[in-house]
């Protein structure tokens, strides 16, 4: 895949021989580390949100963290950009302004995923400081079907019996790890100080929801649009800023009024802030080196490490129901990964292609929807 891409437009058999045997061992390299940076992302992001979630003492604003993590993206794109225009400011500035003001129309079509995507990211804070860190990677998983369906319904998509079949055994494996932490809960009636399993079971699925949705419509209203993946990331993390800092007004204004914007930010605090604003504009640039086997493979290797890290970390008890739901998870995870056993035309094995990257989902992140297309007109930038 990645060297489709450093190869540019040129398909000919003489171009794959000039890319080896050197470009071929750095492009399997490549790979293995985009694997490694895949996992580590995954699994860091949900278990430090926990860690510090379930931490004694003042508890910082998510709503704050929000924003702090939108305006950290917002500036990342920007110096990126800046450093692709070699310096040159005023090149620099007339880029945005163009983009954001001429092109407002085209900036506004963001207004609806930055939404849903602040919806997103605040509910994923409420999930997994009420669900065990566990118990929620393999829950939002979820994702992966609502993707799937919305793509067959919005954007007249077609899976193959071999998705179909890993989306029902998505749903069962999720269904099996539900009973068996409700089995729990019945058992044991605190899970712990101001944790509520059924608040967070609500908000990890409607963040499920509105993540297949917000992909899925940024991808339909993405298509054919020459704007680089920087600068989309600008145009949302502009709407994010602003539809987060008025739900951090409306959920918390009086008591970071009060006691400060920053309150409860501890190191700890600003690595998730980090991990969460720098995680997914990694996965951009990671993810063109990684196909799609790769990417269901790193997600279902983030779920053991969730898991073996819970046990350790918060005393999370593995059992055999959470292992067969989980199993069933992680095949369920690398089966849709698959590639569709025919492709007629190199058309159609693109479609399919972008098919699976959209609803694979592996960095939770709000840029694989689109960073296929980006990627190609990212070269006039």
């Amino acid at each position: 895949m990645a060297g489709g891409n450093n190869n540019g437009q040129g398909t000919g058999v003489g171009e794959e021989k000039t890319a080896s045997p050197r470009q071929s061992e750095v492009n399997r390299k490549l790979k293995y580390i985009s694997l490694a940076i895949l996992v580590v992302q995954n699994a860091s992001l949900i278990l430090s949100i926990r860690y510090v979630r379930t931490l004694p003492g003042d508890r910082f604003f998510t709503t704050s963290a929000v924003v702090m993590a939108e305006v950290l993206k917002v500036l990342t794109c920007l110096l990126i950009i800046l450093f692709q225009r070699k310096g040159n400011l005023k090149e620099f500035i007339v880029l945005q302004y163009n983009s954001i003001v001429i092109q407002y129309k085209d900036t506004l079509k963001l207004a609806v995923p930055a939404l849903i995507y602040t919806l997103q990211n605040n509910l994923q804070y409420v999930a997994i400081s009420n669900l065990p860190a566990a118990t929620f990677q393999v829950t939002y998983q979820l994702k992966i079907l609502t993707t799937a369906l919305f793509s067959v319904l919005m954007l007249r998509k077609s899976l193959s019996r071999i998705q179909w079949l890993s989306l029902l055994l998505l749903f069962a494996g999720v269904a099996i790890v539900q009973l068996e932490q409700e089995g729990k809960q019945k058992e044991t009636t605190v899970t712990g100080p101001s944790q509520n399993y059924a608040k967070g079971l609500v908000a990890v699925i409607v963040s499920c929801l509105s993540s297949g949705f917000a992909g899925v419509y940024f991808e339909k209203i993405l298509k054919g649009s020459s704007a680089s993946v920087w600068m989309r990331n600008i145009q949302l993390g502009i709407f994010g800023t602003l539809l987060g800092l008025l739900g951090m007004w409306w959920n918390d204004g009086l008591a970071i009024a009060e006691k400060g914007f920053l309150f409860g930010y501890t190191p700890m605090v600003w690595g998730v802030i980090f991990n969460q604003a720098f995680g997914g504009l990694l996965v951009a640039v990671v993810v063109k080196y990684a196909d799609n086997i790769l990417k269901g493979f790193a997600t279902s290797f983030s779920i053991i490490v969730s898991t073996v890290v819970s046990v350790y970390l918060f005393g999370f008890h593995v059992d055999l129901l959470f292992t067969l739901g989980a199993g069933l998870v992680i095949g369920a995870v690398y089966m849709y990964s698959l590639p569709k056993a025919a492709a007629p035309s190199p058309s159609t094995a693109t479609l399919s292609t972008s098919s699976h990257s959209l609803a694979d989902g592996a960095g939770d992140s709000e840029t694989e929807a689109f960073l296929p297309k980006a990627s190609e007109k990212e070269k006039g930038c």
